[in-house]
C-alpha cells in the first residue's frame, strides 16, 4: 500500500513496479494519456481530501463524492449481524466501479466492518480501500497465491463480498448488459466453511464506448485493455441512480452433489439476475 501524498497514485511507478526495467520503453504520450484517463489528478486530491478515513468510512465518502443516488430493496434480507454467523455476499458486476464501493459502503456499514473482498491488487494502490481488502494478481508474481488468498478470507471473521464473475459485465449478443459467466470459488468455499450464500443484483452500465473497447480487448489483446477505462466509466456515472436488489439467503446445504459446483454457480448467478423482478420492498 502506498503512503498517503498528495501524488499517491503514480502512473509512472505504477509501470515501473509493474514492468521493471522495461519501463523505460513505455512512451511518454501512453504515461499521459494513461494519467488523463484514469483521472490521475482528480483521484489523488480525493485520496488527500479523504486522508484521514478507511475502510467503510472511506467508501461512504466515495458514494458521496460520486454523487450517487442508491435505492435499496429488499434490505430487510441482509442477515443480522449479530446472529453468530458468516455470510458470503455475491453480485453481478455491471459497472467495475461504483458497484464495489456502494456495495462495500452499505455491507460494511451493515456489519461494523466485518467484510473482506478480493479486488485486484492494483486497488490496494487505494489507502482507504486496503484495509478492507484482500488484492489477489490473477497474472502476477503471485498469481499462485490466489488459493491461498481466498483460504484465508473465508476462514477468517469476516463476511465475503465477491463478483463471481471477476471481471465487470460485458455487452452480450442480444444487445443485453451481463456477465461472463460466474467462477465456482464462492459455492465451492461457502459450502466447505458453511456460510450461507446472499444474492445481490446492482443496476447500471457502462458507455457504449466501453463496451466497444472491452469486445475488441476480450477478443484481440493478451490483457484486459478495458478495465484501464473504468475510473473514466466511473466519472460518466456521477450523479447517476442504482437500484441494489437484496434476495434471501441461500443455505449452505441447497449446494448439493446433484449439480456441480460449476452448475451451481451459474444457478446463483440466474437467481441473481431474477431478482428485480422477484424482490419487493
Amino acid at each position: 500500500m502506498n503512503e498517503i501524498s498528495e501524488h499517491t497514485i503514480d502512473i509512472d511507478k505504477i509501470i515501473s513496479s509493474k514492468m521493471g526495467p522495461k519501463a523505460r520503453y513505455v512512451p511518454g504520450v501512453l504515461t499521459s494519456w494513461l494519467k488523463r484517463i484514469i483521472h490521475q489528478d482528480q483521484v489523488n486530491k480525493f485520496i488527500w481530501d479523504s486522508r484521514n478515513l478507511t475502510g467503510v468510512d472511506w467508501l461512504e465518502a466515495c458514494v458521496r463524492y460520486l454523487k450517487m443516488d442508491i435505492e435499496i430493496v429488499g434490505k430487510e434480507n441482509l442477515p443480522s449481524k449479530d446472529d453468530g454467523r458468516l455470510y458470503t455476499f455475491v453480485s453481478n458486476h455491471p459497472l467495475g466501479g461504483q458497484d464495489g464501493v456502494a456495495l462495500g459502503a452499505i455491507i460494511g456499514r451493515h456489519y461494523d466492518g466485518h467484510f473482506r473482498y478480493l479486488v485486484n491488487d492494483l486497488l490496494m494502490n487505494l489507502p482507504g480501500l486496503a484495509t478492507v481488502c484482500i488484492g489477489i494478481n490473477k497474472t502476477g508474481r503471485n498469481s499462485r497465491d490466489f488459493p491461498r488468498m481466498v483460504e484465508a478470507g473465508f476462514k477468517s471473521d469476516n463476511h465475503m463480498l465477491m463478483f463471481p464473475a471477476g471481471l465487470n459485465s460485458r455487452r452480450q449478443p442480444d444487445g443485453s448488459i451481463h456477465d461472463i459467466p460466474w467462477t465456482k470459488t464462492f459455492i465451492k468455499k461457502s459450502v466447505e466453511c458453511q456460510r450461507d450464500i446472499v444474492p445481490i443484483h446492482f443496476s447500471g452500465t457502462n458507455s457504449a464506448r466501453f463496451y466497444r473497447i472491452a469486445k475488441f480487448s476480450d477478443r484481440f489483446l493478451p490483457f484486459n485493455l478495458a478495465m484501464i477505462f473504468l475510473v473514466d466509466e466511473m466519472y460518466r456515472n456521477v450523479g447517476k441512480h442504482f437500484t441494489i436488489h437484496i434476495g434471501k439467503p441461500i443455505p449452505w446445504q441447497t449446494f448439493d452433489r446433484s449439480r456441480t459446483a460449476q452448475q451451481w454457480a451459474q444457478w446463483v448467478e440466474d437467481t441473481v439476475y431474477d431478482l428485480p423482478q422477484k424482490v419487493k420492498g
